[in-house]
């Protein structure tokens, strides 16, 4: 069997799969089964990439020991023999499919399986012409079908005996000769016991497990629906969710931008009556301007005199007139407060949290305010700082940055010497301004927004000296410091009876609260007395006095 030319032909779409290996898709030639209980040509399985070799001294390469490979159809990693393909188990069950295919009949007489062709030149021969031959379909109906299983040693013997010691099936000739000591008995006698073991495995063991796996199965595949499901549902609400989103953002843009249009007419209209009031003013001062001129021109002694009251009046009530004097100067609005701030929250529409609001507040230098002690004092090498607020119109806080913000501080008495100012915007509408003053003196300090001095500037900024560090004790009296030591002096013109040098609670010269035993100062956070004002103080010296 499998030794004509047209088992090597690709299987046709008719013949049964459990007939052709996996591998060369072709009809099994030589079929073996690995460990795994897969079945491949053994040529197949001997061109099979190893995946590991151990290879002893003097062994050929590729079978001379224990040779690992990847199944091709399970992947699972399985030894072959060291012989090779050759030691592996044959699979009679796929030849017996291809017995049943290739075999069309069977004589009863001769013992033998017929192909189609073979069938019918046995009919046709004079001597095997009256032999009984039944068909394929014959045999089956009747469960006469069968394939012998031959020795491998002894063609035409087939294996009808069972080696116990050697757990193999051997034939009659095997028997007699490898196997004479051996006490070999009928398959028959021994197959129940080994059938049955091979049944209680699959019964008891694996077709429980196998169950248990369908059903594992069946909820995964269920579990993988599942998801699928939840996975399109999810996508349909985010696509939900982002049209109606997307839905929100363009009603917020529409309202930016209606926004937007109400500012644009709201500062259009303000622009248009600050011209029509500006060509009015014009158009008066103007007027009484080319009036006077003519007057002056034109006019006789008489004619100046009887006019000079009225022109005067009208003269006079233009100069004073304060409306005319604002709009003369007035800084036309050309919308610059006007920004898109992206990323300030802008409420929910819809139940959406948006960002992005229209600003249009401006600057007014008559309300920003200034915070922080460095407006006014500052000491010589010490930093100094305070902070500016811009504000709008109505005192509301400017909630962005950007704007030209300039400090100077110069000193009073000398103009050359000035003080480097850093301005830093805080973008949140404050400006952090901070100095180090090298020199003692009074300052100007001009605080500017877009060119303009805020309320108040320019402000006085006193410097001083640094401070002489105290070198005594900031303590109550010399006698409880010193824990009653007579020697004790202190800053202070106090004095104790007794023969005490210092101070003490209640006595002459205590100036009744805790001071510095250096210079009796009773601020702690103060200038030492230079010794000049000590001495003014005291005849004594009290500056010369141990640390308590």
């Amino acid at each position: 069997i499998g030794n004509f030319e047209s088992d090597r032909l690709p299987m046709s779409c008719g013949e049964n799969a459990k007939a052709v290996c996996r591998v060369c898709s072709n009809r099994y030639r030589d079929p073996k089964i690995l460990p795994c209980l897969h079945t491949f040509c053994s040529d197949c399985i001997a061109r099979l990439e190893s995946f590991s070799t151990s290879v002893g001294p003097g062994e050929p390469e590729r079978f001379g020991s224990s040779v690992t490979v990847l199944c091709p159809d399970c992947d699972s990693e399985v030894e072959l023999p060291p012989c090779g393909p050759a030691g592996l188990s044959t699979d009679h069950l796929a030849l017996d499919e291809m017995f049943r295919e290739s075999e069309r009949a069977r004589c009863e007489v001769c013992c033998v399986h017929l192909c189609e062709f073979c069938c019918q030149a046995h009919r046709r021969q004079k001597r095997t012409s009256s032999h009984s031959v039944q068909t394929l379909a014959e045999l089956k109906v009747e469960g006469r079908l069968c394939r012998s299983v031959l020795c491998p040693l002894h063609p035409g013997q087939e294996l009808r005996l069972f080696c116990p010691p050697c757990d193999r099936p051997v034939c009659v000739e095997c028997s007699a000769s490898l196997h004479r000591d051996h006490r070999c008995c009928p398959t028959g006698d021994v197959i129940h016991r080994h059938g049955d073991h091979i049944r209680q495995m699959v019964s008891v063991h694996l077709r429980p497990r196998l169950e248990q796996l369908e059903e594992s199965l069946l909820k995964v595949e269920a579990s993988q629906d599942a998801l699928q499901a939840r996975v399109e549902a999810a996508a349909n609400e985010v696509r939900a969710f982002a049209r109606s989103y997307a839905t929100a953002v363009e009603t917020h843009c529409v309202s930016l931008l209606h926004r937007l249009d109400e500012l644009r007419v709201q500062h259009s209209n303000q622009l248009q009556l600050q011209g029509a009031q500006l060509r009015q003013t014009h158009s008066d001062v103007q007027h009484s301007v080319d009036f006077a001129e003519r007057l002056l021109n034109r006019g006789s002694d008489a004619e100046i005199l009887s006019a000079k009251g009225v022109t005067l009046t009208r003269l006079t009530s233009l100069m004073e007139n304060s409306l005319d004097r604002r709009l003369a100067t007035v800084a036309p609005d050309d919308g610059s407060g006007i920004c898109f701030l992206p990323r300030e929250p802008a409420g929910e529409v819809d139940g959406f949290p948006l960002v992005g609001v229209i600003n249009a507040k401006m600057v007014d230098v008559n309300r920003c305010t200034l915070e922080g002690e460095g407006l006014q004092h500052a000491t010589v090498g010490e930093k100094g700082s305070f902070t500016l607020e811009c504000r709008d119109s109505v005192g509301d806080r400017i909630i962005r940055g950007g704007e030209n913000v300039q400090v100077s501080i110069v000193n009073k008495d000398k103009k050359s010497c000035t003080v480097e100012a850093t301005v830093t915007d805080n973008e949140d509408g404050s400006y952090s301004v901070s100095y180090t003053p090298e020199e003692p003196g009074i300052y100007s300090v001009w605080v500017c927004v877009r060119a303009q001095h805020v309320k108040g500037s320019p402000f006085i900024l006193s410097v001083k000296k640094k401070l002489r560090r105290h070198l005594g004790n900031f303590h109550c009296c010399s006698f409880c410091s010193s824990a009653g030591n007579k020697e004790a002096r202190c800053g202070c013109a106090g004095t104790m009876p007794g023969g005490f040098k210092g101070c003490g609670h209640g006595h002459k010269g205590h100036p009744g609260k805790p001071h510095w035993s250096c210079c009796g100062s009773t601020t702690e956070r103060s200038e030492c007395l230079p010794q000049s004002v000590l001495d003014a103080v005291s005849s004594r010296g009290h500056l010369r006095t141990v640390e308590l």
